[in-house]
């Protein structure tokens, strides 16, 4: 069983600014995110979107979140 269960993409984006992400820019749903030392991340959901726990293994690939953050 996968470490990461479903969760709103709200919840998700705070727990990426919690341990230092911010918003570069935004068009839309799309949310172009930086922080030091990482590739910019582009995180195209709505607030209200429920993130799967595939998703989430490959959010926390690129940005270094851990199940523990959320």
């Amino acid at each position: 069983m996968s470490e990461w269960s479903a969760t709103k993409a709200r919840k998700v984006l705070a727990a990426l600014e919690k341990i230092g992400w911010e918003v570069k820019r935004q068009t839309g749903s799309h949310k172009i995110l930086e922080r030091e030392g990482w590739d910019n991340y582009v995180f195209a959901f709505r607030d209200s979107d429920e993130i799967g726990s595939k998703m989430l293994a490959r959010i926390a690939k690129k940005t270094g979140l851990k199940a523990g953050d959320l």
